[in-house]
């Protein structure tokens, strides 16, 4: 499976499930902030579904193999 199509579905995914999520949050008396340089909840899981179809026994060594090398440049935050 391509990553842009992993990524496409797993954004339109969290379209639909980050407004009912944030919703069932507990309310923090603390001020989060919003940093930019963070990747985003589909950026996140683009990651973690390639590593369940890579075969690599390991997320370390998926993502120090396949994502810092080769797939750096899909994902804006990172």
């Amino acid at each position: 499976m391509d990553t842009t199509t992993v990524f496409c579905a797993s954004d339109e995914f969290c379209k639909e499930f980050k407004p009912h999520w944030e919703q069932h949050l507990l309310e923090s008396p603390l001020k989060r902030r919003r940093r930019q340089r963070t990747p985003c909840l589909s950026e996140v899981m683009t990651i973690i579904v390639g590593f369940h179809l890579s075969g690599y026994r390991a997320f370390k060594h998926d993502y120090r193999n396949d994502v810092l090398r080769y797939q750096r440049g899909y994902f804006q935050g990172w």
